[in-house]
């Protein structure tokens, strides 16, 4: 294989997994930005607390992909913001409008902080909102009728959703107390529309090509590919499963100390994560799914990433700065959560 070749799926490869690590970090982060709508001044800060010192680090993959989308696919890139410009639009107001809240909302006295923080749940909605959309329009390969529109704005709610169940669960692992028991009710509740929206997007994806019909339920391949939604099966029911202990044992453990003035102990401390890392094991699965429909099109049955492909010379020279910043942000990430881990303390601002 040259380089003509191979250099557009190196880049294919890189972008795939960009968008994939922001879905999935920004995700959660998002999740608990929408979460702040239902929740009280106080769990407010401790929920700050569990994402300050990630939730920028984890916005610079989506820069990392669309740059790459931008750079390494030109005609591609005109091709799929043409076709998104309102949502795309959308989201970044979402994400510039949730930045700003979060540095803001520090700075202001007690009668403003709550608009602030107003203003960072209203732009973690309507990114999250807008990632869905394009999602699902994607999928349909831009119809512009009904059914079209119509399901990108179920599998926008959905998305949301699924960004709800990432940070729900994210502050079942990261937190305490009441805090951590309204969380699991939260998990719960985001647990139904995200397996909805998976079940969504695996019955229109087939349906949307003949190509990717063919991909999925033509035999042998069938075989291969049915650990995928195996899995994914298995994963939503251990979310729940766990989800169900963990909420028993909150309730033992407020009816013990009301009884006796003792906490019961709830469960090893390692299965608070348990919740979070399936939730993550899903959406890598979706993704994987959805990446193996559309190979090796960028545009559904519409343009290959060697036909969006920046020339081979174009290629090279960003090829050397992709495979040195990549691998940094990779370290610098998992630096970051290394020395973040565990609880998260109580915020403070002096």
């Amino acid at each position: 294989m040259n380089a003509q070749e191979w250099l557009p799926l190196f880049f294919l490869f890189a972008m795939a997994l960009s968008m994939l690590l922001y879905v999935v970090l920004d995700g959660y982060d998002l999740g608990v930005g929408i979460l702040f709508r239902g929740a009280s001044a106080d769990e407010r800060e401790r929920m700050i607390a569990t994402i300050g010192p990630f939730w920028d680090a984890n916005e610079t993959w989506l820069v990392l992909g669309v740059g790459i989308l931008l750079i390494a696919f030109p005609g591609a890139h005109g091709a799929i913001l043409g076709a998104l410009y309102l949502p795309v639009a959308l989201m970044l107001t979402g994400l510039i409008l949730r930045g700003v809240a979060f540095d803001f909302r520090v700075k202001a006295g007690d009668g403003h902080r709550a608009w602030w923080d107003r203003a960072f749940w209203g732009g973690s909605l309507l990114a999250s909102l807008a990632q869905g959309f394009m999602l699902g329009h994607m999928i349909t390969g831009f119809r512009a009728d009904a059914w079209g529109y119509g399901f990108a704005v179920l599998i926008a709610v959905c998305l949301a959703a699924g960004y709800v169940l990432l940070g729900a669960t994210w502050l079942v692992m990261k937190t305490r107390g009441e805090l951590r028991r309204r969380a699991i009710d939260w998990a719960r509740t985001g647990w139904w529309l995200t397996g909805i929206g998976v079940i969504a997007v695996s019955l229109a994806t087939p349906l949307a090509s003949t190509r990717i019909w063919h991909k999925w339920l033509a035999l042998p391949d069938a075989f291969w590919l049915a650990p995928i939604p195996l899995a994914s099966a298995l994963l939503f029911l251990r979310i729940h499963r766990v989800l169900a202990t963990l909420r028993n044992d909150a309730r033992t453990r407020l009816e013990s100390l009301a009884a006796t003035g003792v906490a019961a102990d709830f469960p090893r401390r390692y299965r608070s994560s348990q919740p979070f890392v399936a939730a993550v094991g899903v959406f890598v699965l979706a993704f994987i799914g959805l990446a193996y429909s559309l190979y090796p099109y960028l545009l559904v049955d519409r343009l290959t990433a060697a036909e969006a492909a920046s020339s081979t010379e174009s290629l090279w020279m960003i090829f050397y700065g992709t495979v040195i910043v990549l691998p940094t942000i990779l370290a610098y990430s998992a630096y970051s959560y290394r020395v973040f881990w565990g609880k998260a303390d109580e915020l403070r601002y002096d």
